[in-house]
């Protein structure tokens, strides 16, 4: 029987077992079973136990009252280093298992360029034969070896499909590990043990195509099996049909496979397939899933339904799944398709005719899925609130569909297009399928149904990641509180009323709660909740905080995503995993895709470009001329039920609140544009706020005029000359509203940076909100005096940033702003010397 062994001290010090110097200075003893069994027991529930935990333990186990105290602590101690080490171990194995994955493939793929290599020269050699021979006769006896493309064939017989799927099969091999397409590693996706595979696009073939392979801790089955489930991993995929299954060698099957995918944007329409898949297993014993298009009509589709389609092609792809030693699989995928370019406008096409975008939306996502699942099946990741990884992902899902859904808007889900009122910027569709639990009864206990008001516009020179971020942190910039809660009531049993009629106030606090996320952190979900109250003479002051699911696709600065998106629906504080969820949102699609990325210096901060001659500014110029030629185009869908009666009033509410988010977002797009050529900073504060020159003169004067001394030097300059002064004043100045409940509403380079925020964000912080209790009792009791004299001198004190910081300073100013009728127009503030604590 294996015993423990310990080191009893003979020494002083009761070192267990080793003197200062480190040498040996006792003798082993072995701890005998029972006592191993008491300490494991211990380690168990705490592996550090103090030392007072440790004398508890040696009086209430006799069986470890020969052992001294030290020994006890050395015990614990080795124990912990023997945890760590196999924990080292187990990682050092896994890590050496990727690698030795990843030199199979790469080896591959080395073996793969040599054959490329090869078939080049004897190209380019018989080419030069060709050129020598062009003043020979033209041969033209090849004529008579025409054969038949395999997906014009006959499919309507067995025999006719089986062909058709082995001649799929060794054009996909070809494909996935041989020479059929020139594949270039796509920017960005370098091999390595931290990476999720290898990624290639095609050069100079038909259509567009895609290869990924990698190395995923499931087993080959099993990755069949998800993978074969295009719907679960695919967003843009809306339905995936069998038709027919018949049975083939060596227990595979042939099926006649009908696809539909949804459209991106409201510009253009969706596409769909009719496919052959064939499933087998090769002589290697991997295994392999293929498919093609197959000419015909097929898919079952009807007439009004086919009209909103597009047909496009899916030439030989599918995925080989190798079995891994010691466990795992070797994961080949690829997607080639021709997706009908022709049909779209023209602005849209690089959409359509881009390899790198198949990647990033089919063959990448195919394989993050199976490394997130394999993940989730080993217990790697652990996710908040007691929800099980696959009903989080089933909410991702339910969210994305639900978007896709309404942008698409077909005909065989009940969707169908209401009259505009004359301007085409918005397109309102109503469905009066698509209510809660399926009845004809909405939510609200009368018939009614969903209206859904959408819109499409093109941007210039927006990184989309920076815009879907600014949407997702600063909600009140474009959000309705009132709208919120409007959609939020279609949750209750109670009847709601139309926004407008029951006030509303948003307290400009939002708190997101994270639920779960991608490894590459590429997809997250969150609970965001939103804090507001109902104001009625009948009610008085009542809470109506609003939750809300939202899923947030490549908010990161550096994803090289295809697509970045905000989607978000209204649920109940305790939502069941069978929530109804209503679907709005944002997406913007990028259309110029670039090789390296964005920048990641970019942030939130409007005003950290504003720094002429700045180190910052200058060592990014390069990035910025590189983000003033990107082009995206952004699609807005806004979901919003109806009783029957109010159809046309909710109709004319959401086409009207579509078209106020559409102008902030431009507002928006405007602030965080990167410096175009030709454009200064005064130029770029003022068409971003068009006011604020004004606004700066009247602070300046007002200074001068209660305080006697002037703000900026030459305060009498104007336009754009004083703004700069202001902008770079040396202490923060700040602008609040003079209303009931102050709130921020401008300020300098210095108020920006104090309070951490941007000046689009500004208004989100009230005057009660950044300062503490002591600052705020000393700023009450001077406000009399402020009222009287138009000015007033506060302590030093301390305040709150808008990331919750806080930020001394040694002496405010604070002071009335004069407009020209020498009415007040607002609060001004000066702090002086100012730190963050």
């Amino acid at each position: 029987m294996a015993a423990a062994v310990a080191m009893r001290s003979g020494s002083s010090d009761g070192g267990g077992g080793y003197d200062k110097g480190g040498l040996d200075t006792g003798k082993y003893v072995r701890y005998t079973p029972e006592q191993v069994e008491a300490l494991e027991r211990v380690y168990a529930e705490c592996p550090k136990p103090s030392s007072v935990r440790r004398q508890q333990l040696l009086r209430e186990c006799p069986i470890l009252a020969n052992i001294e105290p030290k020994q006890i602590k050395v015990w614990f101690q080795n124990r912990r280093c023997r945890d760590k080490q196999r924990k080292e171990s187990s990682r050092l194995q896994t890590v050496n298992r990727k690698l030795t994955a990843m030199n199979k493939l790469l080896m591959e793929e080395n073996e793969r360029l040599q054959k490329q290599v090869s078939h080049l020269v004897h190209e380019n050699a018989y080419m030069k034969q060709q050129l020598q021979n062009l003043s020979l006769p033209n041969d033209t006896s090849c004529e008579s070896n025409v054969t038949t493309p395999a997906n014009l064939r006959d499919a309507s017989n067995p025999s006719g499909l089986l062909s058709i799927a082995e001649e799929t099969l060794t054009e996909f091999l070809s494909k996935a590990t041989g020479t059929a397409i020139d594949w270039v590693q796509m920017p960005g996706m370098k091999p390595g043990p931290d990476s999720f595979g290898i990624v290639s696009v095609s050069h100079g073939c038909r259509g567009v195509a895609a290869r990924a392979c990698g190395l995923v801790n499931l087993e080959p089955t099993k990755v069949v099996e998800i993978l074969k489930d295009r719907p679960s991993w695919f967003r843009d995929c809306r339905s995936l049909e069998v038709f027919t299954m018949l049975p083939a060698g060596n227990g595979g099957t042939v099926e006649l496979v009908s696809m539909q995918m949804y459209a991106p944007t409201t510009l253009v329409p969706a596409r769909d397939f009719w496919m052959l898949r064939y499933t087998t297993t090769i002589p290697d014993g991997s295994l392999v899933v293929c498919e093609r298009s197959l000419s015909g009509s097929g898919g079952g589709q009807s007439t009004a339904s086919a009209q909103q389609f597009v047909r496009a092609e899916m030439l030989p792809s599918g995925y080989l799944v190798r079995p891994c030693e010691g466990g795992g699989s070797i994961v080949h995928i690829v997607d080639h398709l021709d997706l009908e370019a022709w049909s779209v406008p023209e602005v849209l096409r690089p959409l359509y005719e881009s390899s790198r975008v198949v990647a990033q939306k089919m063959t990448t996502a195919a394989l993050r899925h199976i490394r997130q699942i394999a993940q989730e099946t080993s217990g790697e990741v652990v996710y908040t609130l007691g929800r099980q990884p696959a009903v989080l992902r089933t909410f991702s899902q339910r969210l994305s569909r639900g978007f896709n859904d309404a942008i698409s808007g077909f005909n065989d889900d009940g969707w169908s297009v209401m009259g505009g009122d004359g301007v085409e910027d918005v397109i309102i569709a109503c469905n009066s399928k698509k209510i809660r639990n399926n009845s004809n009864v909405s939510a609200f206990g009368a018939p009614g149904g969903i209206i859904c008001a959408k819109a499409s516009m093109l941007l210039q020179n927006v990184p989309p990641a920076i815009l879907v971020r600014f949407l997702r942190e600063h909600r009140s910039e474009w959000a309705d509180y009132n709208f919120d809660a409007y959609s939020a009531s279609a949750l209750k049993t109670s009847p709601c009323s139309l926004p407008g009629l029951r006030p509303m106030r948003f307290s400009g606090s939002q708190i997101i709660m994270p639920l779960a996320h991608t490894m590459e952190n590429e997809e997250i979900l969150e609970v965001v909740r939103l804090e507001g109250h109902t104001l009625t003479q009948d009610e008085g002051l009542l809470s109506r905080d609003i939750h809300l699911l939202q899923l947030c696709i490549g908010i990161d600065e550096k994803s090289m995503g295809s697509c970045f998106q905000l989607v978000f629906a209204p649920i109940d504080e305790l939502f069941p995993d069978d929530a109804p969820l209503i679907s709005s949102g944002f997406r913007v699609i990028p259309l110029d895709i670039k090789t390296d990325g964005v920048p990641s210096g970019r942030t939130l901060d409007l005003a950290s470009s504003l720094e002429v001659g700045s180190t910052t500014q200058q060592a990014s110029g390069d990035a910025c001329q590189d983000d003033c030629n990107l082009r995206s185009v952004l699609t807005i869908a806004f979901q919003f039920p109806y009783e029957m009666h109010l159809q046309d009033s909710v109709a004319t509410m959401a086409r009207q609140y579509v078209r106020s988010i559409l102008s902030a977002v431009q507002r928006v797009s405007m602030a965080i544009s990167p410096s175009r050529s030709g454009l200064n900073t005064g130029q770029k504060i003022i068409s971003g706020f068009p006011e604020a020159a004004t606004l700066v003169r009247w602070i300046c004067q007002s200074y001068q005029f209660h305080l006697g001394v002037e703000l900026v030097s030459h305060s009498d300059e104007a336009g754009e000359s004083l703004l700069r002064m202001f902008w770079d004043h040396q202490d923060a100045v700040l602008c609040c509203s003079f209303k009931e409940r102050p709130v921020f509403t401008f300020g300098n380079q210095m108020g920006i940076d104090m309070l951490e925020t941007t000046l689009i964000a500004l208004q989100d912080l009230s005057l009660d909100k950044i300062f503490d209790e002591a600052g705020t009792k000393a700023l009450y009791a001077e406000i009399p005096k402020l009222m009287e004299q138009g000015y007033v001198y506060l302590p030093a004190g301390v305040c709150l940033s808008g990331m919750g910081r806080h930020v001394s300073y040694e002496q405010a100013v604070a002071w009335k702003v004069l407009g020209e009728d020498s009415n007040v127009h607002c609060l001004a503030f000066c702090f002086v010397n100012w730190s963050f604590v």
